[in-house]
């Protein structure tokens, strides 16, 4: 067709089609994001500071000698730190991992560390998946990182019955950043349905802060535990929001401007619509919290914390108080 009408068709939509993704790119600021969400209590963003420190503490050795402790330290108490496992202790079917006990705010906490890009077995974990392979309770997950989460799960199911009825009214904990958030994601997916394991603990006892998690669960599923699963988006993250599949993100780095691409014109050709009616699409789990730091020209901090409508959890108190 281009040859007969002496003109490049194919060429000039696909330059057309990449021109308008990077052109709304350019005009896309994070802040449109959540705009008409509503803003995040005081009291529900409180865990959060804090199990960042504890995931953060999951990267170190040896938690006596810290060697990157932030300032102030990770918050923790070694004496009260159960166990830590590696992906050696999981012969790699799961990241490193912390249960730890926190006392002073009675909760049971499984942190998660985020890809060890020297790791073969997170690679392995992340390649593991293909659209629609995994279903959950009517739903579909990421298969790798379900398969890390029933791994870590059957290997601490035991400790954490345990350290729950040894400690009754404690809060059961799962935290992760990047690749953890996910498989904490699955973990609070598990521990909801199989209870029954953890000594008959309450729903309600039971929840997940998931920071920059990737797109693992689909969108049934993250309304659905929205009580229980809390994500943690920082500004214009690129990880919760890719709709391409992290394995072909991974699979493609040396050809990723043909990924991109291609993804330019599928964003350009199928509405979004479209996208949301396929059951099997992947989403960031559970309810949302957006950290919008600045907004266009503008040179403030953290300017709010926001809780989308759409997850049926409208907080509207002031972050200041």
């Amino acid at each position: 067709m281009s040859i007969a009408c002496c003109l490049p068709v194919v060429e000039c939509v696909y330059c057309l089609a990449c021109t308008r993704w990077v052109w709304q790119r350019c005009l896309h600021t994070t802040g449109y994001d959540s705009e008409t969400w509503g803003l995040a209590s005081s009291g529900e963003f409180e865990p959060v500071p804090r199990l960042c420190r504890f995931i953060l503490a999951v990267y170190e050795d040896d938690l006596e000698t810290p060697q990157w402790a932030p300032p102030g330290g990770y918050g923790i108490e070694p004496r009260w730190v159960v166990r830590r496992r590696t992906p050696e202790h999981a012969q790699g079917r799961a990241p490193t991992y912390l249960l730890y006990v926190d006392h002073r705010h009675a909760d049971v906490v499984l942190a998660v560390r985020g890809m060890d890009m020297a790791k073969e077995s997170d690679y392995a974990v992340l390649l593991d998946n293909r659209i629609g392979q995994a279903g959950f309770d009517g739903g579909y997950v990421h298969n790798g990182l379900l398969k890390a989460a029933e791994w870590v799960l059957d290997a601490e199911c035991d400790a954490l019955r345990d350290l729950l009825a040894t400690n009754p009214g404690y809060t059961l904990t799962f935290a992760g950043h990047s690749l953890g958030s996910g498989v904490a994601a699955m973990l609070a997916l598990l521990a909801v349905r199989d209870r029954e394991r953890l000594g008959g603990v309450e729903r309600r006892r039971i929840r997940c802060f998931a920071m920059a998690p990737p797109r693992c669960m689909s969108l049934n599923l993250a309304v659905r535990y929205a009580d229980v699963i809390n994500s943690v988006i920082l500004q214009d993250d690129f990880l919760p929001r890719t709709d391409i599949p992290l394995e072909d993100i991974i699979k493609s780095l040396f050809c990723l401007p043909c990924l991109l691409c291609g993804n330019c014109l599928i964003a350009t050709c199928i509405p979004e619509s479209v996208m949301l009616r396929d059951p099997r699409r992947l989403y960031a789990p559970g309810r949302l919290y957006h950290i919008v730091e600045r907004k266009p020209f503008s040179a403030a901090d953290v300017e709010d914390i926001r809780l989308p409508l759409e997850q049926q959890f409208q907080l509207t108190a002031d972050l200041s108080t």
